[in-house]
């Protein structure tokens, strides 16, 4: 059977819930990992989604901001919900499902975004932020021969000229300054990762899984960044069979301002 993975910013998991539930019920991915859920573990919407056959959930949520949720059809494992930087923001939930012999121990991450300023001088939200990427040095790929790993998310950096509308209008923009796309490659290749969108579509196609609320037409402006990715470890790379980016979504009633993105193995 395939596994089907999909990761979406949801900005609100109550307030959008009849978008996460058209989305169940027309794409079915076997695991949704959902960012920005903003939403305290007490109130999360349980029985909505294990009325759509999504049974197994584990959330990492807090009133108000921030917040990561993991929800599976598939029998479904609490890893982690792992702390950066000493704040106590509830920015990540690991677990772990099975796929054709192999445990995949699935991260789910909400980096911070890092305010307006990009100077960790004078702006502490940035300054978070660049720790926050020190930090995910930490989390690697497992290094077992029966385990493969699968780290997605809203990261909050676009790291290629192509995952941005304008690269040089850009560059002084918190989410694509130097600082951060180095950062997060180094992450990605320290830790041996691979980028699964860019092995999909290639990365001189330009490709985008958020649009800011400010346009007056995102569609028509098309000023979009990819702030939302989906890397594995390399022995899972080559199950890869295809990704998707839901650009559609970002036109649906009442959207999140990210749109999701889905990873099918088999």
């Amino acid at each position: 059977m395939p596994l089907k993975i999909a990761s979406w910013n949801i900005n609100s998991v109550r307030l959008r819930l009849p978008l996460v539930q058209r989305f169940l019920e027309e794409y079915q991915p076997d695991v949704l990992c959902l960012q920005e859920t903003k939403c305290p573990d007490d109130q999360f919407p349980l029985a909505a989604f294990r009325k759509l056959g999504y049974g197994h959930i584990e959330i990492h949520g807090q009133k108000g901001y921030h917040g990561v949720a993991t929800i599976s059809r598939r029998p479904m494992t609490l890893v982690e919900k792992r702390g950066f930087c000493g704040i106590g923001d509830c920015r990540h939930v690991s677990t772990s499902v099975d796929f054709e012999g192999k445990r995949i121990l699935l991260h789910n991450f909400y980096v911070p975004a890092g305010g307006d300023e990009p100077d960790p001088e004078v702006n502490a939200k940035f300054r978070h932020k660049l720790d926050f990427l020190d930090e995910m040095h930490d989390v690697r790929p497992a290094e077992v021969a029966d385990t493969a790993t699968v780290l997605v998310g809203d990261l909050n950096i676009a790291p290629l000229e192509t995952d941005v509308w304008s690269h040089k209008q850009l560059l002084n923009v918190v989410s694509h300054t130097p600082v951060e796309t180095d950062g997060l490659n180094a992450v990605r290749d320290k830790g041996g990762w691979v980028d699964l969108v860019r092995r999909h579509v290639p990365p001189e196609e330009k490709l985008f899984t958020w649009w800011s609320y400010r346009a007056k037409d995102w569609e028509l402006s098309d000023r979009g960044r990819r702030l939302d990715h989906i890397w594995s470890s390399a022995n899972l790379a080559p199950a890869l069979a295809r990704v998707d980016v839901l650009r559609d979504a970002r036109g649906w009633e009442r959207p999140s301002d990210h749109v999701p993105v889905i990873a099918e193995f088999g």
